[in-house]
């Protein structure tokens, strides 16, 4: 596969095709200024990234949005050079609220479309008007579903044309075939957001969407920001990895950019978050060196099966995706 800075697209079991690298969006809304995420992103389409990846839970769709469309009058990009993923969140999985949360995203970005729409989590919240329902005592508010049925919804919405492709996010092997051996499915799933890095190389979760056609999305690619409310902060911080650094002297590049050039080679899509301009550039330059085979089997050895993303605090959840092998 010879990627370039200009010709970076995969192609998708579904006949689309997704670039190998994006630009995460996810940001604390309680910590950013307005505007970072849209200047941001403009920077971004300048770069050569046109992969996008969002979440209405983000509160920053309106950014992304006005920066997609911005460059677009420009006449940087039209629309079907970019891909925009957008998530439906835990609270709207019940099959009639699919559409509407859907449409309420293309509201926020203005656009026709999205490219990609996955489920983010495996696991129901209490549908209703909080994002994380819990209790008077601070006890999380679960709620069943049957994927299957949150599956069908997002069929209707592609035959609407509301997206292009459809995928999932956070499922296991047990998860991901529920979907797969849905009788009458009508669209297989593309894609599988995981968390995936040197620390958590994923070799089994991997290799079972290899097999059945989907390709796997990483998400924290370079690890994760070391906030401890909600990341595993044991493990050391993976861009301080001795032998990334050592590889990266070599190619005169950062271990960020060795990190994300480690996944790529796999066939592994990378969206690293970043609004700081220089990271955004530099998470960009992976597409003129390459990595030997020792130094792929070398980095696969780094792997500890270090989640960094638990996400325990949902952990008794009936269908928390992480205590299964993969």
């Amino acid at each position: 596969m010879n990627l370039t800075a200009t010709s970076h697209r995969i192609p998708l079991n579904d006949g689309n095709s997704i670039p190998i690298i994006g630009l995460g969006t996810y940001s604390d809304p309680h910590t950013r200024s307005p505007e970072t995420c849209l200047a941001s992103v403009k920077m971004a389409i300048d770069v050569g990234y046109r992969h996008f990846d969002g979440a209405y839970l983000y509160h920053n769709e309106h950014e992304v949005g006005q920066a997609i469309r911005d460059k677009i009058t420009e006449g940087k990009v039209k629309r079907e050079d970019i891909f925009y993923c957008g998530k439906l969140w835990a609270t709207c999985l019940s099959p009639e609220l699919v559409r509407p949360t859907l449409e309420r995203t293309l509201q926020g970005l203005k656009l026709d479309y999205v490219d990609l729409y996955i489920i983010e989590l495996p696991m129901g919240l209490k549908p209703g008007k909080q994002n994380y329902p819990r209790d008077k005592n601070g006890k999380w508010l679960y709620h069943k579903v049957d994927l299957r049925a949150t599956w069908e919804a997002l069929e209707a919405c592609k035959d609407a044309g509301l997206v292009k492709s459809l995928g999932v996010s956070n499922f296991n092997r047990r998860q991901l075939e529920l979907i797969l051996n849905k009788p009458g499915l009508k669209y297989k799933p593309v894609c599988n957001q995981v968390e995936c890095h040197p620390y958590f190389t994923q070799p089994k979760l991997l290799k079972f969407c290899q097999q059945h056609d989907m390709v796997i999305v990483a998400f924290s690619p370079l690890g994760t920001s070391r906030n401890p409310t909600w990341v595993n902060v044991s493990s050391p911080p993976l861009l301080d990895d001795t032998f990334l650094n050592l590889v990266a002297k070599k190619y005169n590049k950062t271990a960020a950019q060795v990190a994300l050039r480690f996944n790529i080679q796999r066939g592994v899509i990378v969206i690293p978050k970043s609004f700081n301009p220089q990271r955004i550039t530099e998470n960009f330059q992976i597409f003129d060196f390459s990595l030997t085979e020792e130094e792929m089997t070398n980095i696969e050895a780094l792997n500890k099966n270090t989640r960094f993303v638990e996400l325990l605090m949902w952990s008794d959840h009936p269908d928390y995706p992480f205590f299964d092998e993969y």
